[in-house]
Protein backbone atom coordinates (compact mmCIF):
# COMPACT_ATOMS: atom_id res chain seq x y z
CA UNK A 1 0.00 0.00 0.00
CA UNK A 2 1.09 3.57 -0.57
CA UNK A 3 0.80 5.92 2.40
CA UNK A 4 -0.45 9.41 1.53
CA UNK A 5 -2.40 12.36 2.88
CA UNK A 6 -5.68 11.24 1.33
CA UNK A 7 -6.08 8.37 3.80
CA UNK A 8 -7.42 8.24 7.34
CA UNK A 9 -6.20 10.69 10.02
CA UNK A 10 -3.30 9.64 12.23
CA UNK A 11 -3.58 10.30 15.94
CA UNK A 12 -0.35 10.14 17.96
CA UNK A 13 2.95 11.18 16.47
CA UNK A 14 6.05 9.05 15.97
CA UNK A 15 8.74 9.27 18.66
CA UNK A 16 7.64 12.75 19.65
CA UNK A 17 7.13 13.92 16.05
CA UNK A 18 3.90 15.82 15.41
CA UNK A 19 1.45 13.82 13.31
CA UNK A 20 1.61 16.14 10.34
CA UNK A 21 3.68 16.23 7.19
CA UNK A 22 5.72 19.07 5.80
CA UNK A 23 2.57 20.74 4.50
CA UNK A 24 0.73 20.36 7.81
CA UNK A 25 -1.77 17.80 6.52
CA UNK A 26 -2.81 14.83 8.67
CA UNK A 27 -1.14 11.56 7.80
CA UNK A 28 -2.41 8.01 7.48
CA UNK A 29 -3.23 5.45 10.15
CA UNK A 30 -2.98 1.73 9.53
CA UNK A 31 -6.34 0.07 8.90
CA UNK A 32 -5.90 -2.59 11.59
CA UNK A 33 -5.09 -5.35 9.12
CA UNK A 34 -1.31 -5.20 9.36
CA UNK A 35 0.95 -8.19 9.84
CA UNK A 36 0.64 -10.41 12.89
CA UNK A 37 2.80 -13.46 13.51
CA UNK A 38 1.12 -16.80 12.85
CA UNK A 39 0.70 -18.60 16.21
CA UNK A 40 1.90 -21.82 14.58
CA UNK A 41 5.10 -20.08 13.49
CA UNK A 42 5.55 -18.68 17.00
CA UNK A 43 5.20 -22.18 18.45
CA UNK A 44 7.63 -23.63 15.95
CA UNK A 45 10.26 -20.99 16.72
CA UNK A 46 9.83 -21.57 20.45
CA UNK A 47 10.39 -25.29 19.91
CA UNK A 48 13.38 -24.89 17.60
CA UNK A 49 15.16 -22.15 19.57
CA UNK A 50 13.84 -22.18 23.13
CA UNK A 51 14.79 -19.52 25.64
CA UNK A 52 14.08 -16.53 23.38
CA UNK A 53 11.02 -14.31 22.96
CA UNK A 54 8.76 -14.84 19.93
CA UNK A 55 5.44 -13.70 21.37
CA UNK A 56 4.56 -9.98 21.35
CA UNK A 57 2.91 -10.35 24.76
CA UNK A 58 6.28 -11.26 26.28
CA UNK A 59 8.28 -8.29 24.96
CA UNK A 60 9.44 -6.19 27.94
CA UNK A 61 8.94 -2.41 27.84
CA UNK A 62 11.80 -0.34 26.47
CA UNK A 63 12.67 3.29 25.81
CA UNK A 64 14.57 4.35 22.69
CA UNK A 65 17.17 7.12 22.57
CA UNK A 66 16.12 10.24 20.69
CA UNK A 67 18.07 10.51 17.41
CA UNK A 68 17.66 14.30 17.49
CA UNK A 69 19.00 14.82 21.03
CA UNK A 70 22.67 15.81 20.93
CA UNK A 71 25.26 14.68 23.45
CA UNK A 72 25.07 18.06 25.20
CA UNK A 73 21.29 17.84 25.49
CA UNK A 74 20.26 20.14 22.67
CA UNK A 75 17.57 19.05 20.20
CA UNK A 76 18.15 19.24 16.45
CA UNK A 77 15.29 21.09 14.74
CA UNK A 78 16.53 21.68 11.20
CA UNK A 79 18.27 19.87 8.36
CA UNK A 80 21.06 22.43 8.61
CA UNK A 81 21.94 21.20 12.10
CA UNK A 82 21.66 17.49 11.30
CA UNK A 83 25.25 16.90 10.00
CA UNK A 84 26.77 17.65 13.41
CA UNK A 85 24.37 15.26 15.15
CA UNK A 86 24.97 12.70 12.41
CA UNK A 87 28.70 12.87 13.11
CA UNK A 88 28.02 12.21 16.81
CA UNK A 89 25.92 9.14 16.02
CA UNK A 90 28.52 7.80 13.60
CA UNK A 91 31.17 8.01 16.29
CA UNK A 92 28.92 6.26 18.81
CA UNK A 93 28.26 3.39 16.41
CA UNK A 94 31.98 3.14 15.58
CA UNK A 95 32.94 3.07 19.24
CA UNK A 96 30.29 0.71 20.55
CA UNK A 97 28.93 -1.42 17.68
CA UNK A 98 30.68 -1.73 14.31
CA UNK A 99 34.20 -0.60 15.07
CA UNK A 100 36.45 2.02 13.61
CA UNK A 101 38.22 1.62 10.29
CA UNK A 102 41.89 2.62 10.52
CA UNK A 103 42.85 5.89 8.86
CA UNK A 104 45.02 4.05 6.36
CA UNK A 105 41.99 2.10 5.12
CA UNK A 106 40.13 5.33 4.52
CA UNK A 107 42.90 6.97 2.49
CA UNK A 108 44.48 4.06 0.64
CA UNK A 109 44.72 4.11 -3.14
CA UNK A 110 43.10 1.42 -5.24
CA UNK A 111 43.56 -0.10 -8.68
CA UNK A 112 40.84 -1.44 -10.96
CA UNK A 113 41.32 -3.95 -13.74
CA UNK A 114 38.65 -5.53 -15.91
CA UNK A 115 39.83 -9.14 -16.12
CA UNK A 116 36.94 -10.31 -18.31
CA UNK A 117 34.42 -8.55 -20.53
CA UNK A 118 31.71 -10.21 -22.60
CA UNK A 119 29.33 -7.89 -24.48
CA UNK A 120 27.11 -10.84 -25.46
CA UNK A 121 26.31 -12.22 -22.00
CA UNK A 122 22.81 -13.42 -21.17
CA UNK A 123 22.21 -14.20 -24.87
CA UNK A 124 23.09 -10.64 -25.76
CA UNK A 125 20.97 -8.94 -23.11
CA UNK A 126 23.92 -7.75 -21.03
CA UNK A 127 27.61 -7.05 -20.92
CA UNK A 128 29.50 -9.04 -18.31
CA UNK A 129 32.45 -7.47 -16.55
CA UNK A 130 34.63 -9.08 -13.93
CA UNK A 131 36.60 -6.37 -12.14
CA UNK A 132 39.61 -6.95 -9.91
CA UNK A 133 39.98 -4.29 -7.21
CA UNK A 134 43.43 -4.13 -5.62
CA UNK A 135 44.64 -2.12 -2.63
CA UNK A 136 48.34 -1.68 -1.80
CA UNK A 137 49.65 -0.86 1.66
CA UNK A 138 53.16 -1.11 3.13
CA UNK A 139 54.40 -3.39 0.37
CA UNK A 140 51.44 -5.76 0.55
CA UNK A 141 48.35 -6.08 -1.65
CA UNK A 142 44.78 -7.15 -1.01
CA UNK A 143 42.46 -7.86 -3.94
CA UNK A 144 38.89 -8.97 -4.49
CA UNK A 145 36.59 -9.29 -7.46
CA UNK A 146 33.29 -7.72 -8.44
CA UNK A 147 30.99 -9.43 -10.94
CA UNK A 148 28.87 -7.01 -12.96
CA UNK A 149 26.17 -7.29 -15.62
CA UNK A 150 25.15 -4.13 -17.51
CA UNK A 151 21.97 -4.13 -19.62
CA UNK A 152 22.65 -3.63 -23.32
CA UNK A 153 19.17 -2.35 -24.16
CA UNK A 154 19.40 0.77 -21.98
CA UNK A 155 21.17 3.87 -23.29
CA UNK A 156 23.27 6.05 -21.07
CA UNK A 157 24.63 5.45 -17.58
CA UNK A 158 22.41 2.99 -15.70
CA UNK A 159 21.74 2.59 -11.97
CA UNK A 160 23.40 -0.31 -10.16
CA UNK A 161 22.31 -2.83 -7.53
CA UNK A 162 25.36 -4.09 -5.62
CA UNK A 163 24.96 -7.23 -3.49
CA UNK A 164 27.26 -7.92 -0.55
CA UNK A 165 27.06 -11.68 -1.02
CA UNK A 166 27.30 -13.60 2.25
CA UNK A 167 26.58 -16.93 0.58
CA UNK A 168 28.67 -19.06 -1.76
CA UNK A 169 30.00 -17.63 -5.04
CA UNK A 170 27.81 -20.06 -7.00
CA UNK A 171 24.91 -17.71 -6.16
CA UNK A 172 26.52 -14.98 -8.27
CA UNK A 173 27.91 -17.22 -11.04
CA UNK A 174 29.24 -14.98 -13.85
CA UNK A 175 28.87 -17.82 -16.38
CA UNK A 176 25.15 -18.15 -15.55
CA UNK A 177 25.51 -21.92 -15.61
CA UNK A 178 23.98 -21.64 -12.13
CA UNK A 179 21.11 -19.17 -11.75
CA UNK A 180 20.14 -18.45 -8.16
CA UNK A 181 17.06 -16.53 -6.98
CA UNK A 182 19.37 -15.02 -4.35
CA UNK A 183 20.89 -12.88 -7.14
CA UNK A 184 18.44 -12.91 -10.08
CA UNK A 185 20.68 -11.03 -12.48
CA UNK A 186 18.47 -11.68 -15.51
CA UNK A 187 15.42 -10.27 -13.72
CA UNK A 188 17.23 -7.11 -12.61
CA UNK A 189 18.86 -6.53 -16.01
CA UNK A 190 15.44 -6.90 -17.68
CA UNK A 191 14.21 -4.09 -15.42
CA UNK A 192 16.93 -1.83 -16.84
CA UNK A 193 19.40 -1.95 -13.96
CA UNK A 194 22.98 -3.13 -13.76
CA UNK A 195 23.58 -5.73 -11.08
CA UNK A 196 26.87 -6.40 -9.31
CA UNK A 197 28.14 -8.60 -6.50
CA UNK A 198 31.16 -9.11 -4.33
CA UNK A 199 31.93 -12.03 -2.01
CA UNK A 200 32.14 -10.79 1.57
CA UNK A 201 34.54 -13.60 2.50
CA UNK A 202 37.08 -12.04 0.12
CA UNK A 203 37.13 -8.96 2.35
CA UNK A 204 37.04 -10.74 5.71
CA UNK A 205 36.55 -14.48 6.17
CA UNK A 206 33.31 -15.18 8.02
CA UNK A 207 35.15 -16.97 10.79
CA UNK A 208 36.08 -15.78 14.30
CA UNK A 209 39.58 -17.26 13.99
CA UNK A 210 40.52 -15.90 10.56
CA UNK A 211 38.41 -12.78 9.95
CA UNK A 212 41.48 -10.53 10.08
CA UNK A 213 43.20 -12.45 7.29
CA UNK A 214 41.66 -10.27 4.55
CA UNK A 215 41.64 -6.52 4.24
CA UNK A 216 41.78 -6.01 8.02
CA UNK A 217 45.18 -7.66 8.12
CA UNK A 218 46.38 -5.47 5.26
CA UNK A 219 46.15 -2.43 7.50
CA UNK A 220 47.10 -3.92 10.88
CA UNK A 221 50.47 -5.04 12.15
CA UNK A 222 50.66 -8.73 12.96
CA UNK A 223 50.65 -9.43 16.69
CA UNK A 224 49.23 -6.03 17.58
CA UNK A 225 46.58 -6.04 20.30
CA UNK A 226 43.32 -4.96 18.74
CA UNK A 227 41.47 -2.20 20.66
CA UNK A 228 37.85 -2.67 21.67
CA UNK A 229 36.68 -0.38 18.87
CA UNK A 230 38.75 -1.99 16.09
CA UNK A 231 36.77 -2.76 12.96
CA UNK A 232 35.55 -6.30 12.41
CA UNK A 233 34.04 -8.37 9.62
CA UNK A 234 30.85 -6.38 8.97
CA UNK A 235 32.77 -3.14 8.65
CA UNK A 236 35.31 -4.76 6.32
CA UNK A 237 32.51 -6.07 4.11
CA UNK A 238 30.99 -2.60 3.94
CA UNK A 239 34.40 -1.14 3.13
CA UNK A 240 34.51 -3.49 0.14
CA UNK A 241 31.15 -2.14 -1.00
CA UNK A 242 32.61 1.36 -1.03
CA UNK A 243 35.55 0.18 -3.10
CA UNK A 244 33.12 -1.31 -5.62
CA UNK A 245 31.42 2.08 -5.74
CA UNK A 246 34.84 3.65 -6.38
CA UNK A 247 35.03 1.49 -9.50
CA UNK A 248 31.49 2.43 -10.58
CA UNK A 249 32.60 6.07 -10.58
CA UNK A 250 35.18 5.21 -13.26
CA UNK A 251 32.82 3.30 -15.59
CA UNK A 252 30.91 5.50 -18.05
CA UNK A 253 28.24 2.82 -18.53
CA UNK A 254 27.22 3.13 -14.87
CA UNK A 255 25.52 5.92 -12.89
CA UNK A 256 27.45 6.34 -9.65
CA UNK A 257 24.78 8.71 -8.30
CA UNK A 258 22.21 5.88 -8.36
CA UNK A 259 23.80 2.90 -6.65
CA UNK A 260 21.92 0.63 -4.25
CA UNK A 261 23.88 -1.49 -1.76
CA UNK A 262 22.00 -4.68 -0.91
CA UNK A 263 22.54 -7.26 1.81
CA UNK A 264 20.70 -10.22 3.29
CA UNK A 265 20.99 -11.37 6.90
CA UNK A 266 24.56 -10.62 8.03
CA UNK A 267 25.06 -9.03 4.63
CA UNK A 268 22.12 -6.73 5.42
CA UNK A 269 23.80 -5.64 8.63
CA UNK A 270 26.91 -4.80 6.58
CA UNK A 271 24.87 -2.99 3.92
CA UNK A 272 23.26 -0.71 6.49
CA UNK A 273 26.63 0.14 7.98
CA UNK A 274 28.11 0.65 4.51
CA UNK A 275 25.36 3.15 3.75
CA UNK A 276 25.93 4.93 7.05
CA UNK A 277 29.67 5.24 6.48
CA UNK A 278 29.45 6.12 2.77
CA UNK A 279 26.87 8.73 1.79
CA UNK A 280 27.44 8.08 -1.91
CA UNK A 281 25.08 5.09 -1.75
CA UNK A 282 21.74 6.45 -2.95
CA UNK A 283 19.69 3.47 -1.76
CA UNK A 284 20.42 1.05 1.09
CA UNK A 285 18.63 -2.31 1.20
CA UNK A 286 18.39 -4.45 4.32
CA UNK A 287 16.82 -7.88 3.85
CA UNK A 288 16.12 -9.96 6.98
CA UNK A 289 19.07 -8.33 8.75
CA UNK A 290 17.78 -8.77 12.32
CA UNK A 291 19.91 -8.09 15.41
CA UNK A 292 22.66 -5.57 14.78
CA UNK A 293 20.97 -4.77 11.49
CA UNK A 294 17.52 -3.24 11.10
CA UNK A 295 15.91 -4.75 14.24
CA UNK A 296 15.82 -2.65 17.41
CA UNK A 297 18.32 -3.88 20.01
CA UNK A 298 16.27 -2.76 23.02
CA UNK A 299 13.22 -4.66 21.78
CA UNK A 300 14.06 -8.08 23.22
CA UNK A 301 12.65 -10.41 20.58
CA UNK A 302 14.27 -13.28 18.70
CA UNK A 303 18.03 -12.95 18.35
CA UNK A 304 19.53 -10.70 21.02
CA UNK A 305 22.72 -8.68 21.28
CA UNK A 306 24.20 -11.31 23.62
CA UNK A 307 23.32 -14.15 21.25
CA UNK A 308 24.75 -12.52 18.14
CA UNK A 309 27.94 -11.49 19.96
CA UNK A 310 28.41 -14.95 21.44
CA UNK A 311 27.75 -16.90 18.25
CA UNK A 312 29.47 -14.47 15.87
CA UNK A 313 32.05 -12.53 17.92
CA UNK A 314 33.87 -11.45 14.74
CA UNK A 315 31.01 -9.47 13.20
CA UNK A 316 31.04 -6.45 15.51
CA UNK A 317 33.74 -4.68 17.45
CA UNK A 318 34.71 -6.21 20.79
CA UNK A 319 33.21 -3.20 22.61
CA UNK A 320 29.73 -4.28 21.54
CA UNK A 321 30.02 -7.24 23.90
CA UNK A 322 29.77 -4.85 26.85
CA UNK A 323 26.04 -4.67 26.13
CA UNK A 324 25.30 -8.39 26.20
CA UNK A 325 22.15 -8.52 28.30
CA UNK A 326 22.42 -4.76 28.86
CA UNK A 327 20.82 -3.32 25.74
CA UNK A 328 19.30 -0.42 27.67
CA UNK A 329 22.81 0.85 28.36
CA UNK A 330 23.66 1.19 24.65
CA UNK A 331 24.02 4.87 23.76
CA UNK A 332 22.42 4.14 20.36
CA UNK A 333 19.84 1.85 18.82
CA UNK A 334 19.21 0.66 15.29
CA UNK A 335 16.60 3.28 14.37
CA UNK A 336 19.49 5.73 14.64
CA UNK A 337 21.48 3.62 12.19
CA UNK A 338 18.64 4.02 9.69
CA UNK A 339 18.48 7.71 10.57
CA UNK A 340 22.11 7.99 9.44
CA UNK A 341 20.87 7.24 5.92
CA UNK A 342 18.59 10.31 5.80
CA UNK A 343 17.61 11.89 3.51
CA UNK A 344 18.61 9.04 1.18
CA UNK A 345 16.47 6.05 0.28
CA UNK A 346 16.24 2.91 2.37
CA UNK A 347 14.30 -0.34 1.96
CA UNK A 348 13.79 -2.85 4.76
CA UNK A 349 12.47 -6.31 3.97
CA UNK A 350 11.31 -9.06 6.34
CA UNK A 351 9.83 -12.56 6.13
CA UNK A 352 6.85 -13.69 8.18
CA UNK A 353 8.38 -16.99 9.30
CA UNK A 354 11.71 -15.38 10.21
CA UNK A 355 10.84 -14.40 13.77
CA UNK A 356 14.50 -14.78 14.76
CA UNK A 357 15.19 -11.57 12.80
CA UNK A 358 12.21 -9.79 14.47
CA UNK A 359 10.18 -8.44 11.53
CA UNK A 360 8.25 -6.02 13.71
CA UNK A 361 11.47 -4.71 15.25
CA UNK A 362 12.84 -4.14 11.74
CA UNK A 363 9.74 -2.18 10.76
CA UNK A 364 9.82 -0.15 13.98
CA UNK A 365 13.41 0.93 13.35
CA UNK A 366 12.31 2.40 10.05
CA UNK A 367 9.32 4.10 11.68
CA UNK A 368 11.35 5.51 14.58
CA UNK A 369 13.82 7.08 12.15
CA UNK A 370 10.96 9.33 10.97
CA UNK A 371 11.91 12.41 13.05
CA UNK A 372 15.19 12.66 11.14
CA UNK A 373 13.54 12.23 7.75
CA UNK A 374 11.04 14.91 8.80
CA UNK A 375 13.91 17.40 8.97
CA UNK A 376 14.07 17.00 5.19
CA UNK A 377 10.33 17.38 4.68
CA UNK A 378 9.54 13.66 4.53
CA UNK A 379 6.32 12.32 6.00
CA UNK A 380 6.56 10.08 9.07
CA UNK A 381 5.92 6.36 9.06
CA UNK A 382 3.52 5.69 11.96
CA UNK A 383 4.57 2.95 14.33
CA UNK A 384 1.15 1.33 13.93
CA UNK A 385 1.34 1.25 10.13
CA UNK A 386 3.11 -2.09 9.67
CA UNK A 387 1.65 -3.43 6.41
CA UNK A 388 0.05 -6.78 5.73
CA UNK A 389 1.87 -9.65 4.08
CA UNK A 390 2.94 -9.03 0.49
CA UNK A 391 1.67 -5.43 0.59
CA UNK A 392 4.70 -3.09 0.56
CA UNK A 393 4.45 0.21 2.39
CA UNK A 394 6.16 3.12 0.63
CA UNK A 395 6.63 6.53 2.17
CA UNK A 396 9.28 7.78 -0.20
CA UNK A 397 12.19 7.59 -0.02
CA UNK A 398 11.56 4.68 2.39
CA UNK A 399 9.94 1.29 1.93
CA UNK A 400 9.05 -1.68 4.09
CA UNK A 401 7.67 -5.05 3.06
CA UNK A 402 7.10 -8.40 4.70
CA UNK A 403 6.55 -11.44 2.52
CA UNK A 404 5.47 -15.01 3.15
CA UNK A 405 8.22 -17.52 3.78
CA UNK A 406 11.44 -17.86 5.68
CA UNK A 407 14.91 -16.39 6.01
CA UNK A 408 16.05 -15.81 2.43
CA UNK A 409 16.57 -13.25 -0.32
CA UNK A 410 14.09 -14.12 -3.06
CA UNK A 411 13.01 -12.90 -6.47
CA UNK A 412 9.95 -11.43 -4.75
CA UNK A 413 12.23 -9.36 -2.50
CA UNK A 414 14.26 -8.20 -5.49
CA UNK A 415 11.02 -7.22 -7.22
CA UNK A 416 10.11 -5.02 -4.26
CA UNK A 417 13.50 -3.34 -4.30
CA UNK A 418 13.49 -2.67 -8.04
CA UNK A 419 9.92 -1.38 -7.74
CA UNK A 420 11.17 1.17 -5.22
CA UNK A 421 14.04 2.12 -7.54
CA UNK A 422 11.55 2.65 -10.35
CA UNK A 423 9.67 5.16 -8.18
CA UNK A 424 12.84 6.87 -7.01
CA UNK A 425 14.70 7.00 -10.31
CA UNK A 426 12.00 6.73 -12.96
Amino acid sequence: MELNRRQVVLGAGVAGLAAFGAAGAPLARADGHGWQADPAVVARNEAERPGFIYDEADVPPYTLPDPLRTLDGRRVTSARDWPARRAELLELFRTHVYGRRPAAASHARHRFRVVEEDPAAMDGAATLKRVRISTDHNGRTHAFEVVLFVPNAVAGPVPVFLLLNNRGPENTDPTRATISPFWPAEQVVARGYAIAALQVRDLAPDDPDTFTDGVIGLFEREGRTRPADAWAALSAWGWGGSRALDYVETDDALDATRVAVVGHSRGGKAALWAGAEDERFALVVSNDSGAGGAALSRRIFGETVAEVNTTFPHWFCRGFQRFNGAEDELPVDQHELIALLAPRAVAVGSADEDLWADPRGEFLSLAHASPVYALFGREPIPTDAMPALDDPLRVLPRQYHIRRGGHDLTTQDWGCYTDLADRLWG
